[in-house]
């Protein structure tokens, strides 16, 4: 058996578990960004394949492998896999649904704390020699806390309800919006309320995204969404950049519609240094706080990722179905 593995080696080596199946199957390594064709002359024919969750696994890669039974994201994300030409094909495909749920709610309320404590802007004031200057101002703008906030969660999957569970720590008022209302009983152990998107948007603090990429979520958060905000509220987003229209939070930034962002994703990656948001200058760089989209890239997340993808091609290889299957 075969495993093609669409991605980084290093990260692969270090995360292998220590399990029979991993000394049963042949491993060989794609980094990503492989051409197609590359990748069948590397590879020959394989059993399954494990993708870094941007790269792309095509109707074209699955044609080239008879011997294909499984294309296992890395991470969450499986949006660059061709799912429907995999069903058509009779191959499984899986993600690691929930493996990075706490990982990324910790970075979300990051980017909440450093917005709210003004964080880029402090830095610069310290490195700068500007540090009295800056305190004596916002002690007057004031500061808020975390704690005094109505935070509104966009999505109420495995990230968010990590995320609620952590706010109910700082004392937070959380509401969030979701396709599906939950249950009564899941309201109450997360101390979330629900609320119509559009109310959301309307009357919290701060604004947290956490759907998936879809045809309906994409620009979910558009220029009517932003000025529809507080002009003092803040959006974080350690979702997926396409859900934000970039040019509108970069306008809505400028002229001061919403108070700050923290986004950990934008669109596209991998960011240019001419993207709109890279671009913002002045105070409204100072209310835009950026990270690498390193909010699920953790020890522990790519620990259980990589033990989930090996019981997974387990199970296939002993003709059983596997967990997280996305494409039935």
């Amino acid at each position: 058996m075969k495993l093609l593995v669409i991605g980084d080696e290093k990260r692969f080596n270090k995360y292998l578990p220590d399990f029979e199946i991993v000394r049963q199957v042949q491993a060989v390594v794609a980094p990503r960004g492989t051409s197609d064709d590359d990748i069948i002359a590397l590879a020959g024919d394989v059993d399954f394949i494990a993708a870094d969750a941007i790269s792309p696994v095509s109707a074209r890669l699955m044609d080239a492998f008879p011997s294909l039974k499984l294309v296992h994201s890395e991470g969450v994300a499986f949006n660059a896999i061709d799912v429907a030409a995999a069903r058509e094909r009779g191959i499984a495909v899986c993600n690691n649904a929930g493996a990075n749920a706490a990982a990324v709610a910790e970075q979300a309320i990051l980017l909440m704390l450093a917005c709210l404590r003004h964080l880029r802007e402090g830095d610069a004031a310290v490195r700068s020699g500007q540090q009295i200057q800056v305190k004596e101002r916002l002690m007057v703008a004031g500061i808020r806390e975390l704690g005094d906030c109505t935070v509104g969660l966009v999505g109420m999957g495995a990230i968010a309800r990590q995320t609620a569970l952590r706010l109910q720590a700082f004392g937070c008022d959380v509401a969030y919006w979701n396709h599906h209302r939950r249950s009564a009983d899941v309201e109450a152990q997360l101390g979330v309320r629900y609320l119509p998107l559009s109310e959301l948007a309307r009357t919290c603090d701060i604004v947290s995204i956490h759907v998936p990429v879809t045809p309906e979520t994409t620009n979910l958060v558009d220029a009517d969404f932003l000025a529809s905000m507080k002009p003092d509220s803040i959006l974080v987003n350690t979702a997926r950049g396409e859900i934000v229209d970039q040019v509108a939070l970069a306008r809505a930034l400028e002229g001061g519609t919403i108070g700050a962002a923290g986004l950990d994703t934008l669109s596209p990656e991998p960011v240019q240094p001419d993207h709109p948001l890279a671009v913002l200058a002045g105070e409204a760089a100072d209310r835009l706080v950026l990270s690498p989209h390193i909010g699920g890239v953790t020890v522990g997340m790519f620990r259980r990722a990589w033990t989930t993808i090996w019981e997974n091609i387990a199970r296939v290889a002993a003709g059983e179905q596997p967990i997280n299957l996305v494409n039935g």
